[in-house]
């Protein structure tokens, strides 16, 4: 079995829709931005890094896609509201935006405290909601929280983490009840670890990489492209009855 989903087929299935993805220079972000456009989204690229929205928005063109980068940092309530001023329309959310800082739990300090619930909580919330009122105007959309497995169990060193993705969890089941009778679904992904740019620094300990691929019953890290496919499954429309869960796509993780 390969360890990539395949990416050739391409249903068109977003044609005609609006997509916005946070944290879309890079990594699960930018994966899935240029999904979106392959399957026909206009897509809305945010990140607070203009030179790497640039980069992406160019490459996706070049592709045959149509996308456009808006530099916003989602941390700021006021950029949140300004650079939902600026759309139409949005029929689809990756709320992907997010950031870990492993730490002890006798030795987490307040600032990095603060920094992650209010990148991987209350921005997260923040951006959901600014959506789901442009959403509310169409009576439909779809909106996908990135989580991860972290969300469903602890870890070492991830206290904060952790209560931040749980948090994420929490607001997906509440958000799915509140916005059902207006036609959006809220759902999350739940990766187990991707090599990515955040990831990165992790993995290049052999001892963390060994003890990671250990927890992991398939025996490997997952893909950017694994995390993709099954983040666009729960954005399209065949995936129309499915609200307020959560897709683990982490190699049997949290099956132990």
């Amino acid at each position: 079995m390969g360890q990539k989903s395949e990416t050739s087929v391409v249903t068109h299935r977003f044609k005609g829709l609006t997509a916005l993805v946070t944290g879309a220079g890079r990594g699960i972000g930018l994966g899935c931005a240029q999904a979106l456009a392959r399957e026909g989204a206009d897509v809305v690229l945010v990140s607070r890094t203009q030179t790497e929205l640039d980069l992406a928005v160019d490459a996706i063109g070049r592709a045959g896609g149509r996308a456009r980068g808006l530099e916003c940092d989602v941390t700021k309530p006021e950029a949140v509201t300004d650079l939902f001023d600026r759309l139409a329309r949005c029929d689809v959310l990756i709320n992907n935006a997010g950031a870990n800082a492993p730490q002890p739990f006798l030795e987490v300090d307040v600032a990095t405290l603060d920094r992650l619930l209010t990148l991987n909580v209350r921005s997260m919330f923040l951006v959901a909601q600014a959506a789901a009122r442009l959403m509310a105007r169409e009576r439909r959309g779809a909106i996908v929280h990135m989580s991860s497995q972290m969300g469903h169990v602890g870890g070492p060193n991830r206290t904060v983490y952790c209560m931040t993705k749980h948090a994420i969890e929490g607001l997906t089941k509440a958000m799915a009840i509140d916005l059902a009778p207006l036609g959006i679904r809220v759902n999350t992904i739940a990766p187990t670890y991707i090599e990515t740019p955040m990831t990165k620094p992790f993995l290049d300990d052999p001892k963390f990489r060994d003890d990671t691929l250990r927890r992991i019953p398939i025996g490997r890290l997952g893909t950017i492209e694994e995390v993709v496919a099954a983040t666009l499954f729960l954005a399209a429309p065949e995936a129309s009855l499915i609200t307020g869960t959560s897709l683990l796509v982490d190699g049997g993780y949290t099956a132990q």
